[in-house]
């Protein structure tokens, strides 16, 4: 391995810090929308992003010091921890349910949502096997069935936990370091189908997913139900108009839009700081995910460029599901929004991450 230059990417750094203090300021914007609501506490909420944030701004800089090679020898070992970890959730006195859902762990007063860590865990293991599998990938039994065995174990562990919006992530994520790391076409293929087939399959027979996508080609079928929604976003996306109505001065997270500080804080973002803010927001997400892929392709190995592949996929694909589903682009899904929507799992796992693509452009040769 080269010499690091003990620097951090500078453009990379200012636009995580960017994001991180404009998406904290959105969501204490969006958490006075929950003094409507009785027995919520905007102090509460407030106070547990704030801890968050304050643990996943620590964690950056501690991951950020640590060389980012460390896992790869570990990483299949790193990745049965994430599985155990979830299979906890199957644990009826140690999981949180919502919605028919079992997606979080009780840590006291707190939760932890498992499948948080399996994304970074799974993204670590495949860098790790290209990188150790190296020419051999485009052979079918070093490549396409140890991938295809990994990503069916992983997509029935979160099926079970009926997280089919986080399934649809880590499946596009993997399939493209799949891609990145030199599979055949043939092979790309096979997994494309079989993917497109598992997700046809859950829309089929999962009936909340199937009403998603009714509701997407006919929000207006029931507007006091399954339509609500998305109806109540674009409401608050087009009152925003131009410049928006200011910060603080959204209407609609006062007990019109569903989940304000969660799946639906675009929607809040757009109305107060208008199409100007909105474009500024998605151009932040794309200089991110921009300069993770530069660092990642002047990186010293194939495991550190993959890593960070991985984890630029991952932010395209959570932020476009987010603000594509409140613009009504695609079915609505139940994934937040990165750096701004509530949750200290996330935003925690995700500041973790910046701190391994840190870390990795410190051994980054020089352009």
């Amino acid at each position: 391995m080269p010499n690091t230059s003990q620097k951090i990417d500078r453009f990379f750094l200012i636009t995580v810090g960017i994001l991180t203090i404009f998406g904290f300021v959105i969501f204490l914007s969006a958490s006075l929308g929950l003094l409507a609501q009785n027995g919520t506490s905007f102090a509460t909420v407030a106070e547990k992003q704030t801890i968050s944030l304050s643990i996943g701004v620590i964690l950056f800089f501690v991951f950020s010091k640590i060389q980012y090679s460390w896992p790869r020898k570990g990483a299949l070992f790193i990745l049965v921890g994430a599985v155990i970890i979830n299979l906890l959730l199957f644990v009826p006195s140690l999981s949180l349910h919502f919605n028919g859902a079992s997606r979080w762990l009780k840590l006291g007063s707190m939760s932890f949502q498992p499948s948080e860590l399996l994304k970074i865990a799974l993204i670590i293991y495949l860098a790790a096997w290209a990188y150790l599998t190296k020419d051999r990938i485009v052979e079918m039994k070093h490549g396409l069935i140890p991938f295809v065995a990994i990503m069916s174990i992983v997509s029935l562990l979160l099926l079970a936990q009926r997280d089919t919006d986080t399934l649809v992530i880590i499946a596009g994520t993997g399939l493209i370091m799949f891609i990145v790391a030199g599979m055949p076409l043939r092979h790309v293929l096979i997994v494309g189908l079989l993917m497109g087939v598992l997700v046809g399959g859950v829309i089929l027979v999962r009936p909340y997913a199937l009403e998603r996508v009714k509701t997407y080609f006919n929000r207006q079928s029931d507007l006091q139900g399954s339509g609500y929604q998305i109806n109540q976003s674009l409401i608050a996306i087009g009152s925003g108009q131009f410049f928006g109505r200011g910060f603080g001065q959204s209407v609609q997270k006062f007990g019109y839009l569903p989940q304000p500080t969660d799946d639906s804080i675009f929607a809040v973002a757009a109305e107060e700081f208008g199409f100007v803010g909105s474009m500024g927001l998605l151009v932040l997400y794309v200089l991110l995910a921009a300069s993770i892929f530069r660092i990642g392709n002047r990186s010293a190995d194939v495991f550190g460029g993959l890593i960070c592949i991985g984890i630029a996929i991952l932010i395209i694909i959570e932020s476009f599901m987010n603000m594509g589903a409140m613009l009504g682009l695609i079915p609505l899904s139940g994934i937040p929004l990165l750096f701004v929507s509530h949750g200290g799992t996330a935003l925690i796992i995700t500041l973790i991450t910046m701190g391994i693509v840190a870390n990795v452009s410190k051994y980054s040769r020089q352009a």
